[in-house]
Parts: structure tokens; sequence; C-alpha cells
């Protein structure tokens, strides 16, 4: 059975904001996103988190060894594109336009692995229905002082299970539902 991820970068301030400078990842962070991309099972996102990422969909010319790597990983993976007013999205992408409970309970049942969840409005509607399973927060020594939330709605009740310097300056805080916190889980932050 997969597991639901919601992870994205996030300011000192709570906000998420892929189109600032300051969130441009260092060549350690980088190669991180290359490697969690390339390890999922897939990826489901709201129409303007998928409008950001088609970004990877073409090639551009100023790009370096990296970019086409993250790019080619990115394209690789199953997509589902959670929207009501798109028409038609990119390749391997499937649009979906209603009862993203049962899509997201189908795909949780039929793979294995992780599949990640972008974008604050739709892992807020995922947050409703209590699919989210892992919480991943990439936080950032930035204040943004505007911007969207990482949380769309009101704060879940989290428990921290993990952190981890992924690079020189970016720490990754994992939460689950504290609902779901499973036992081994409490053993570690004792």
């Amino acid at each position: 059975m997969a597991k639901l991820v919601y992870a994205l970068n996030q300011s000192l301030d709570g906000y998420v904001d892929h189109d600032h400078e300051k969130f441009v990842p260092r060549p350690a962070l980088f190669r991180h996103f290359i490697e969690d991309v390339r390890g999922l099972s897939g990826m489901v996102y709201g129409r303007r988190m998928y409008h950001i990422m088609r970004y990877w969909d073409e090639n551009h010319a100023d790009w370096g060894a990296e970019e086409h790597e993250y790019a080619a990983a990115w394209r690789s993976q199953p997509k589902w594109v959670v929207s009501r007013s798109l028409k038609s999205v990119g390749p391997n992408a499937t649009l979906v336009a209603d009862d993203i409970d049962a899509l997201i309970r189908g795909l949780k049942a039929q793979l294995v692995g992780e599949i990640e969840a972008g974008g604050p409005d739709l892992a807020g509607a995922l947050t409703d229905l209590g699919l989210i399973d892992e919480y991943r927060l990439y936080l950032h020594p930035v204040v943004l002082g505007s911007g969207k939330p990482f949380f769309s709605g009101p704060l879940p009740s989290l428990r921290l299970v993990a952190n981890e310097l992924i690079a020189e300056d970016v720490i990754r805080l994992t939460y689950a539902p504290a609902a779901q916190v499973p036992t081994d889980y409490n053993t570690l932050n004792r």
C-alpha cells in the first residue's frame, strides 16, 4: 500500500512560493529533489501546482545536467491532475475532475512506495478527507512576508516524526497526522 505525502518548500513564516528566487535550490538540495522524484510511485497535483511543474515538460537551452536529470525523472512519473476547469493535461498525466477521495484511496491500494501530493489547496482537501499520511516541510531560513501558506485551512493535529538536515541551510520536518502515528514513531521521539 502506498503512502500519500504532501511535501513543499516553506519559509520560516509559513509560506510556499515556487516563483520566489529565495527558494531556488542549491546543488545539494536539488540533488535531493532529483533522487526524491526518482523514488516516487506518482504525483497528484492541483491545477496551479501542475501549471508550475509543467516547466519540466520541455527542455530549456540554459539547463545544465542536473536540470535535465530532474526533468527526465519528473517526466517519467505518472501524474494525476485534480481540476474541474482544465480540459486536458500533458504527457504521462491523467485529468481527474471528480471524486478525489476514490482516486486517492484507489492509488494508495494499487501502488507501493510514495505518492506525492503537490499544492496547498489540494493538500487541504486531502487533509480534510484524512488521506495524507505524511507532511514534509522543507524549511528554508527566509521570511517571505506573504504568499500562499503551506496549510490552506486549519492546522491539522500533527506529530513530529522526523527531522533531517537536507542541505546546508534546509531542514526537512516530517509530520504524521496525530491519529495515525504508528508505534515505531512513538518510540523514536521519547
